[in-house]
């Protein structure tokens, strides 16, 4: 899997692309790990190049949510797959983690938020 990584806005954009599952959820929670030791403290994690996610990348994605609980934090998903959408749904992520439906979208909830 690979993940791309930039920063728009003051917000860190992480961008993988393939499935996240217990082989490469470890990889990305590297990657989320780097950003935020490396300061980021509003992480968007967009995920339209994934089309599939499993309970290991949930698990990334809600110990990345409680990090960033401090007041100035951010974190939010954006570009959700059909498929990863429902899961998400499923597991009641959507209703604990921001979802948005594009990465425009996210950058800028997560800019002024």
């Amino acid at each position: 899997m690979a993940i791309e990584r930039y920063d728009e806005g003051g917000v860190a954009v992480l961008a993988p692309a393939g499935r996240i599952d217990t082989t490469t959820a470890p990889a990305l929670e590297a990657a989320i790990g780097a950003a935020l030791d490396g300061g980021a403290r509003r992480l968007l994690i967009d995920l339209g190049a994934v089309p599939y996610i499993s309970s290991g990348g949930l698990r990334v994605l809600l110990a990345t949510a409680k990090r960033l609980r401090e007041p100035g934090d951010g974190f939010a998903l954006a570009a959700l797959a059909p498929e990863v959408e429902r899961v998400m749904r499923l597991t009641g992520f959507t209703t604990i983690l921001a979802c948005h439906p594009s990465r425009v979208d996210g950058i800028a909830a997560l800019a002024t938020g």
